[in-house]
């Protein structure tokens, strides 16, 4: 072989990296195995590239069933081991199909969760899903023992299980809602956690699990399981704990937002306001300028109100509420906005 040709083999091709947003996940790691006799125990480990003595690089082949080692030159080297196929397929809710054998499924499903083979625990964690979405009363009684086995699956470092868990999540929550609240923390605090970290793909799954949670949930119940969340040390899940906390704060409606305390919620956004990252705040805008509606469509119908309108004022009631510095940034903040609204009105 020649010199250059040794160049050239000596450098490894870098692996494409697909788009986080693909459906599929592509699972590539390095590898240093020294001969051909080491190849089986790195099939084994689902490495996609192997460096033998000389810097020659095997490619390798994987499919379910069986590996082939390719040598630079045309040389093939088949070796008899069972390699998982290195690429998952990610399933939306809309694509999910029924179940064959309910019975069958449901009997299978905790030790399926629970197995060291994560291929089986992505197929089970996609059944979880279609029984969340078919036949969610048939698998309700195992959501006590279910839920602790897909929060492990969702601290997997294997992005593949990980990802589906939270897609997993999802389901359940459109499924069950205030059912889930007793086992809520564990998800919760998980979903957290992968919303607030740089690999986009799955960050984008939790935060549409997050939504599902928000919509799903009841926000009577939801909004205590959050409130602690806004004083974690951590300012990206502070933020995205933020956004949960706003968009759940509306759906509890006029009367339930007076039933948990108006002056609860307005201490909680004027904490928001001076966040470290610009999400937190806009979430602490949009849950001020909802709580400025709210207080002033209740208390306009107020008689004490009509005689005395100074005494039930929005900026009465915040400095009421909130030291001087949080209530002025709040008025700051509703009283600048509703002006921008008044002018785009005009």
């Amino acid at each position: 072989m020649s010199g250059n040709a040794l160049r050239d083999l000596n450098t490894l091709p870098t692996p494409e990296r697909k788009n986080d947003s693909s459906s599929k996940g592509n699972f590539t790691k390095p590898c240093n195995g020294k001969t051909i006799d080491n190849v089986e125990e790195q099939l084994k480990k689902s490495l996609s590239s192997v460096q033998i003595n000389g810097g020659e690089t095997l490619n390798v082949q994987h499919n379910k069933s069986s590996a082939s080692v390719q040598i630079n030159g045309g040389e093939t080297v088949n070796v008899g081991v069972e390699v998982a196929n290195s690429e998952v397929e990610y399933i939306e809710s809309e694509n999910l199909s029924d179940l064959e054998d309910v019975d069958t499924c449901l009997k299978k499903l905790l030790p399926g969760l629970d197995s060291k083979d994560w291929i089986l625990v992505v197929e089970t964690l996609n059944n979880v899903r279609r029984l969340s979405v078919f036949h969610k009363e048939r698998m309700h009684s195992m959501l006590g023992d279910l839920i602790p086995l897909v929060v492990k699956s969702l601290k997997n470092p294997r992005s593949a299980v990980c990802k589906t868990a939270i897609m997993t999540s999802a389901n359940i929550f459109s499924a069950y809602n205030d059912d889930l609240i007793d086992s809520l923390d564990p998800l919760l605090v998980q979903l957290l956690l992968k919303a607030s970290q740089d690999k986009r793909f799955v960050c984008e799954a939790a935060e549409r699990a997050l939504e599902a949670m928000t919509t799903s949930v009841s926000p009577m119940s939801l909004l205590p399981k959050l409130q602690p969340y806004l004083k974690n040390r951590n300012p990206r899940i502070r933020a995205k704990a933020s956004m949960c906390f706003s968009r759940s704060v509306p759906r509890l409606g006029v009367e339930g937002i007076k039933e948990y305390g108006i002056d609860k919620l307005i201490q909680v956004a004027a904490s928001q306001l001076s966040d470290q990252l610009p999400e937190s705040r806009e979430a602490a805008r949009t849950l001020l300028l909802e709580l400025q509606t709210v207080y002033e469509k209740s208390h306009g119908l107020s008689t004490v109100v009509s005689e005395n309108p100074e005494m039930g004022s929005w900026e009465n009631f915040c400095l009421s509420k909130l030291s001087p510095l949080s209530a002025q940034a709040v008025l700051r903040v509703t009283t600048n906005i509703a002006r921008e609204g008044l002018v785009i009105g005009s």
